[in-house]
């Protein structure tokens, strides 16, 4: 097998002699790239971004975004690598001739002071720069909103990105200034080609590995040879083991370029979604078809944290304020659970055992995510945190509503935070199936929501503001479609 090297501003490097847990972050900085720096390493400033060259949705490659500080270096082998210090244009000698476009708005434009935080700023606004149909979809009016520019920057692209010193407002000017990229830009032009393809993993050293195996099957052997083995897919919750919590595994198994599972797939009774496809991959492929995935995307986390973390490393974790649980426990989904001797489909309302726990095997991995068609035509999501994106969670509430002829038929939520896992608010859906939907109904059914799970005081809210936020969102509910019904 050969040895695990990456490409690193177009020069490829051998990964050893760095440990197997050590991060992107880390391997950059010992190599002299200190642009890239270490803010929270817990990917939510976005210090550390740089761009990897990822398989495309418009193009063959997309240059993707990422928390460096997070991604082990192990999971980058046979990868390209961006960093700040690369999107210079450099002479024959070596040295830096031009400021990137990017970087010449953010100087021009007065985006920095201390400069900490500007290498992650620019190589997240670098991705949102290449992305292929950034400006094919111009904004109405005068093509400027808050969060949208004239040039179609979304500024979603930055919610990972924290400046303490500068003020947002420069850097909005900068992303809102940047043009399109040459056509002798060599990042543009590297969109045409294939990204690098996955390539087998086996980084050994000091009696600890990081695995990265080719197929599925490979995959489910090595899990029943090695049941201690985490399972990585974006690291979004392993890497801020390793860093906050200085955990290390014997045995890590990498399965976020496994084929069979980053397929999406849509038949007429049902969308399979791959467990490995990243967050942001789901959202551009969907386009929107899913209205209730559509709004979740936009509140899960950040670009940054959405451009790596995975539908089955959420599920996989257990996690009771996990924001996705809801949303597909509204949608009726289930998990396709693949292991060694076979595949088994498992209801997500099944699928939760207790805090952290699921009736998933040891040596069974998430192949899919299956939600059942046709979806129902009246849904929402409500995301109760202090930050109105980038924040975990105090209560995360997912509605699908069938309403016919101005009765409810069928009713479907999902609640996250209001007990030891994701549950479905049954009381509540009895309470509305069968009855008018009217103001009457409602109150009554908000009622039933308030009392439903066993909600803790905890540093993020009271039980009591837990269960009046239940009750608040159904009334929010039937106050905006009412509202959609008289406009």
């Amino acid at each position: 097998m050969v040895a695990a090297r990456i490409t690193v501003n177009g020069r490829e490097t051998p990964i050893s002699p760095a440990a197997p847990h050590t991060t992107a972050l880390d391997f950059l900085r010992e190599r002299g790239l200190t642009g890239t720096k270490e803010g929270c390493a817990e990917g939510e400033c976005g210090a550390c971004s740089v761009l990897v060259a990822r398989p495309g949705v418009d193009k063959p490659t997309d240059w993707v975004a990422v928390n460096a500080c997070l991604v082990p270096v192990a999971a980058l082998d046979g990868q390209e690598v961006i960093t700040s210090e690369g999107l210079a244009t450099v002479g024959e000698s070596g040295t830096p001739t031009a400021l990137h476009p990017v970087q010449e708005e953010m100087a021009v434009r007065g985006g920095s002071q201390c400069g900490y935080c500007t290498p992650g700023f620019i190589c997240s606004m670098a991705s949102e720069y290449y992305r292929p149909d950034r400006c094919a979809h111009p904004d109405p009016a005068d093509g400027s909103d808050s969060e949208h520019g004239p040039n179609g920057f979304d500024l979603h692209a930055l919610s990972g990105n924290l400046c303490r010193c500068t003020g947002y407002r420069p850097i909005r000017d900068a992303a809102f200034a940047v043009g399109t990229p040459a056509e002798d830009d060599p990042l543009a032009q590297r969109r045409e080609q294939s990204p690098p393809a996955p390539v087998a993993t086996a980084y050994i050293r000091d009696d600890s590995a990081f695995l990265r195996p080719s197929t599925l099957a490979d995959a489910l052997r090595l899990l029943r040879e090695r049941p201690d083995a985490v399972v990585v897919a974006g690291s979004t919750d392993w890497g801020v083991e390793v860093n906050i919590r200085s955990r290390r595994a014997d045995c890590v198994v990498a399965v976020d370029r496994l084929p069979e599972l980053r397929e999406l797939n849509v038949a007429s009774d049902s969308i399979e979604i791959g467990a490995a496809q990243t967050l942001t991959e789901i959202e551009r492929r969907l386009d929107g078809r899913v209205p209730l995935l559509a709004e979740l995307f936009p509140q899960f986390a950040s670009r940054l944290i959405r451009n790596s973390a995975t539908l089955g490393g959420n599920l996989g974790t257990g996690s009771p304020i996990g924001d996705s649980p809801p949303v597909l426990l509204a949608l009726e989904a289930s998990v396709v659970l693949a292991g060694a001797d076979g595949q088994r489909e498992v209801p997500l309302c099944d699928y939760f055992t207790g805090y952290r726990q699921s009736v998933r095997r040891p040596g069974e991995l998430i192949r899919a995510v299956r939600v059942p068609l046709p979806l129902s035509p009246v849904t929402a999501f409500h995301k109760i945190a202090k930050r109105r994106f980038d924040d975990i969670s105090s209560v995360a509430i997912a509605f699908a509503l069938d309403i016919e002829d101005g009765t409810v038929r069928k009713a479907r939520i999902g609640l996250g935070g209001v007990a030891a896992t994701p549950i479905r608010a049954l009381a509540t859906e009895a309470a509305l199936e069968g009855e008018p939907w009217t103001a009457q109904t409602v109150e009554a059914a908000a009622r039933v929501l308030r009392g439903e799970g066993t909600p803790m005081s905890d540093h993020r809210a009271s039980a009591v503001y837990r269960s009046a936020m239940l009750g608040q969102s159904l009334l929010k509910l039937y106050a905006q479609t009412t509202e959609a019904v008289s406009s």
